[in-house]
């Protein structure tokens, strides 16, 4: 154990980087500018995939940073000991530069030499082909780990596991290199099959880290392996090597070759202080700590709570800080619902009085020396997300109360627009109530609901045009015939 903390790593990461000649380049916006498919930035090569894709960046071939990111699909994950939905992405890029060895090497000795962490409990991943389109074994990366692993004294042995299904059904068999399928393949369509002609894509090494104190939960496979998600291995960090395009008739060499590496601050953060839980960082205790303080109770008991509350607050506190305010609609919808699911969940803490004021400032300290707009906008982010917090305060009991009246009945999509038109609470969110109180939800529920919703908007559509018709009229001086 290291005892480094959050902070320490970014810097020494964006110093290490730098003495490898790397610029560092500032965060981009949560929300992404001239970009209509993604609500937020989800990724560190997010904004740079441009530049990923073959144009010239004005500082050059090697670049790094450290990325806010927000990815919401991760919100029903929120709660266990490493999933978040705000979260930093430490990240490198060589455009047409370097390469695997370069890479690999390097990843290595961030993480054993100047993170410190112990290198028998690195494991990695690498792909294992794609024979049907000409792609071959990535046999090159399994040999740089080999090298790496033996001069730290470590055997490396290989196993060829294709998918994470098998990878269940016969484990890891205590091989340090594991090679998989489509899961160690990046491209912007998910797999080979669904690029265009034209797109660039190659393989991907992901580096875990063993927390042997973990037992495997066979709810995930009847065996453990490197990308298990019973949390005995946790993804520190991996690197796409984009190295093949499409074409017509399979995939060709890249004229320029580009490293991608992305790395998760906070889980190496916890890796340095030796615990499977994240939000024992410094990134995140801070808010649990004063959560326990003004609710009185611990994190030991109410550790589902306190997770949520300080995921959720520090992810709508760096929305609000790059402009967000709560809406219906797009990237204000998805921060109205972190905002009332914290909300909800301090209820269960009981903490029903507004308590943003009191953590906000936190969140605030906690970023001020590396992203200071945070403390600068302060008044302006607790201003947005007070009004939010107090807004759906005069509702949540009602509403709570009204969703335990269908304990026997159930709900549809009708009553959960009832739930949402009438008491405020977010679809996601009345059916994650529901299911926690064990009342039934229909299985049609979204095309209940969505129709619902439609009939709204007409009726709202059709007295706005009654409303505009006589205006219009009278301007007119009245109606001709």
């Amino acid at each position: 154990m290291t005892g480094m903390d959050a902070d320490e790593i970014r810097r020494i990461y964006l110093q290490f980087m730098v003495e490898r000649g790397h610029v560092v380049i500032p965060r981009a916006p949560l929300i992404p500018h001239n970009d209509p498919t993604t609500l937020f930035t989800g990724s560190g090569m997010q904004p740079l995939l441009p530049f990923l894709l073959g144009q010239d960046h004005a500082q050059g071939r090697r670049l790094t940073d450290s990325q806010t990111c927000l990815r919401v699909q991760d919100i029903d994950e929120v709660g266990d000991n490493r999933h978040t939905t705000f979260f930093e992405m430490l990240g490198n890029w060589s455009l047409g530069d370097y390469f695997k060895r370069d890479q690999l090497a390097q990843f290595w000795e961030f993480l054993t030499e100047r993170v410190g962490l112990d290198p028998n409990r690195i494991y990695v991943s690498c792909f294992s082909g794609d024979p049907a389109n000409g792609i071959p074994k990535d046999t090159e990366s399994a040999g740089i780990w080999t090298e790496l692993f033996s001069a730290a004294g470590i055997s490396a042995d290989q196993v060829d596991l294709g998918t994470e299904e098998h990878g269940g059904a016969v484990g890891a068999q205590g091989a340090r290199i594991a090679f998989y399928g489509k899961k160690n393949w990046w491209c912007r369509g998910g797999n080979a099959e669904n690029m265009p002609v034209g797109e660039p894509g190659g393989p991907d090494s992901e580096v875990f880290y063993l927390y042997p104190e973990i037992d495997h939960d066979p709810a995930y496979g009847r065996y453990c392996h490197q990308n298990c998600d019973c949390g005995r291995f946790i993804e520190l960090g991996n690197s796409v090597f984009m190295e093949y395009k499409k074409t017509e008739t399979g995939f060709e060499p890249l004229p320029r070759r580009n490293v991608d590496y992305g790395g998760g601050l906070a889980r190496i953060a916890a890796a340095a202080i030796d615990s499977p839980d994240v939000y024992r960082i410094n990134l995140l205790w801070p808010i649990i700590d004063r959560l326990q303080e003004l609710s009185g109770k611990s994190y030991e008991t109410d550790t589902e709570a306190m997770r949520v509350i300080s995921d959720h607050l520090r992810g709508a506190t760096f929305l609000a800080v790059d402009g967000v305010k709560p809406s219906n609609k797009e990237q204000g919808y998805v921060m109205r619902r972190l905002v009332r699911r914290a909300v909800r969940y301090a209820f269960d803490l009981g903490l029903e009085q507004n308590f943003f004021p009191q953590i906000i400032p936190t969140v605030a300290q906690m970023y001020a020396a590396d992203y200071p707009e945070v403390v600068e906008r302060g008044d302006q982010v607790i201003a947005v997300l007070v009004k939010e917090e107090q807004s759906f305060r005069r509702t949540l009991r009602k509403g709570i109360k009204q969703l335990k009246t269908y304990s026997e009945s159930g709900v549809s999509g009708i009553e959960l627009f009832t739930l949402y038109d009438t008491y405020g609470f977010p679809v996601e969110l009345s059916t994650e109530e529901a299911r926690k109180s064990r009342i039934p939800v229909s299985d049609n529920w979204r095309a209940e609901f969505d129709a619902k919703m439609a009939e709204q908007r007409a009726r709202s559509q059709g007295a706005s045009k009654m409303h505009i018709q006589p205006l219009a009229e009278a301007a007119q001086g009245g109606p001709r015939g």
